[in-house]
């Protein structure tokens, strides 16, 4: 198959006759299989500070698809990835025209089976970073930082 499709659906409802302090951000979206989830503007925008927000879920969705692209070159390598944290971050530029996320950093840290070479896995995550579907995807760069430690 040379395409895959991916389909959401989001609701909102109120009212936005009191102008823009007025009216709710809270709304719902829903991507089978999961249920429905409940997302906000970012507290700076009036949105719920316990509900993620659209920035968020791209900052997110960036990191998620590096873990998985760096997975599957490291099992296809036969390298033994054992652990795999990252904090991901970007900030908002409303200074920016049009405002946008700036650089999203991630900053991963691997950790591998003992006597895997370190530049290895090096390679392994710059080779993911280049397949990467999402940071392909967004016209904000993404940046990759990668710690590796042995068992």
């Amino acid at each position: 198959m040379s395409s895959h499709s991916y389909h959401a659906r989001l609701h909102w409802e109120g009212s936005t006759a009191e102008g823009i302090r007025g009216y709710s951000r809270e709304h719902t979206a829903v991507a089978a299989p999961t249920p429905e989830t409940v997302l906000s503007a970012d507290p700076a925008f009036r949105g719920d500070p316990a509900r993620l927000n659209p920035e968020q879920l791209v900052v997110m969705a960036a990191s998620s698809c590096q873990l998985l692209s760096f997975l599957a070159v490291a099992a296809r390598a036969g390298v033994d990835v054992l652990a795999y944290d990252d904090e991901a971050t970007s900030s908002l530029d409303l200074n920016a025209a049009p405002a946008r996320l700036t650089t999203i950093h991630l900053r991963a840290s691997v950790k591998v089976a003992a006597g895997t070479d370190e530049k290895a896995v090096q390679e392994l995550a710059a080779r993911a970073h280049r397949e990467c579907f999402i940071a392909n995807s967004l016209s904000v760069p993404v940046e990759v930082t990668t710690t590796v430690t042995t068992a």
